[in-house]
């Protein structure tokens, strides 16, 4: 997510050196993705650990490996790693692309730049994991039984 951040903010800087008052749309739109990337990804996890949980036997441990049952911590920690990073790549991308941006412009993005980038993830990913979670897989038809048609 950091990195999405970062490529945007310096798209963004680079368009805004050929337009600089013609970028409201363009920046709504570039922020609209990145919501919809973290509201999509979280959504995905959720849903992952919603059929994890239902397909685990009742009273079995949880399995270890890539899906998680605490997945609100996962991405508060994702986000909170995700302002400050952002905010670096970011300066290093408009430094080596944009306009030379110096070191000057490291703590407005350490800062600001960070807490809205945290926000930017962490507000989307509650409403993923909120949306994910509700959603569950077709259940399977029991062994033994047809499927029951429309006319019974």
């Amino acid at each position: 997510m950091a990195m999405l951040h970062a490529i945007a903010g310096t798209a963004l800087a680079k368009a805004a050196v050929y337009d600089p008052t013609g970028l409201t749309t363009p920046k709504i739109i570039v922020i609209a993705l990145l919501v919809g990337a973290a509201a999509l990804w979280s959504a995905i996890d959720g849903w992952r650990c919603a059929v994890k949980a239902a397909d685990r036997p009742a009273g079995r441990a949880r399995p270890r490996g890539l899906v998680r049952e605490d997945l609100g911590r996962t991405w508060v920690i994702a986000a909170l790693i995700a302002g400050p990073v952002s905010g670096i790549l970011s300066v290093i991308g408009r430094a080596a692309f944009v306009d030379q941006t110096g070191t000057s412009e490291l703590w407005p993005a350490l800062s600001g730049g960070a807490a809205f980038t945290a926000l930017l993830v962490l507000v989307p990913a509650g409403l993923g994991m909120f949306t994910g979670g509700r959603l569950h897989p077709a259940r399977k038809a029991a062994a033994g039984r047809e499927p029951r048609s429309a006319g019974e």
